[in-house]
């Protein structure tokens, strides 16, 4: 996880402003795999969150795999964001994760309360299924 945070930091460092990193949160939006419709179900929908948020969880030997999707293009973007940090990791490492690095990246400050409550939600929703692939 710690190279994919390196690289998400670099890539934030080298946008001047908010502007251009709401631009970027779009972008990494349009790059995020499509999910198919028949994934964006009720049971995989995350509660918390003031747009439609989609999670299909899965543990694999121990990681915790899956595809995500937003209808809104900030949200998707901060989805692409979660899914470059947490999928395909050990659920150990999703369960334990430290999220100072989102207050590193500057998006605490600059989402709206509702956003930031939507990525919290985001981000329980994937521990949960940690914990869950653990046994725990």
């Amino acid at each position: 996880m710690d190279n994919r945070k390196k690289q998400l930091a670099e890539d934030f460092e080298l946008l001047e402003n908010w502007e251009e990193k709401y631009d970027y949160l779009i972008e990494l939006g349009f790059e995020l795999p499509e999910m198919p419709e028949d994934l964006k179900t009720e049971q995989n929908l995350v509660r918390g969150c003031q747009s439609s948020v989609w999670f299909d969880i899965h543990c694999e030997e121990g990681m915790v795999v899956f595809s995500a999707d937003s209808d809104s293009l900030i949200v998707k973007g901060i989805v692409a964001v979660v899914e470059q940090l947490f999928n395909g990791q050990a659920a150990e490492d999703v369960l334990t994760a430290d999220l100072s690095f989102f207050e590193e990246l500057g998006l605490w400050q600059h989402l709206s309360a509702q956003r930031g409550n939507g990525l919290m939600a985001m981000i329980a929703h994937l521990k949960k299924a940690a914990a869950d692939c653990l046994g725990q």
